[in-house]
């Protein structure tokens, strides 16, 4: 999947990617805006920099993001 600035996104499961550190399991659940998508390399395997709500921004594997309807 492709993400866009603006997206809506949760994070709904821990990553497979080697990104993926444990802390980021205090992550799971929470819901959070696309602010930079990366869409330079436009690799679906690029991490992705997102605003999470009370959690501060944090780049992040797209594996464990899925995107939310509503539009900020």
């Amino acid at each position: 999947m492709t993400f866009q600035r603006g997206d809506i996104i949760e994070v709904f499961k821990a990553s497979r990617d080697d990104a993926w550190e444990p802390y980021m399991n205090d992550f799971l659940g929470c819901r959070g805006v696309i602010v930079d998508p990366d869409t330079s390399v436009n690799d679906p395997d690029a991490l992705v920099e997102v605003s999470l709500e009370g959690k501060g921004t944090h780049r992040l594997p797209q594996d464990c993001l899925r995107p939310l309807e509503e539009r900020e």
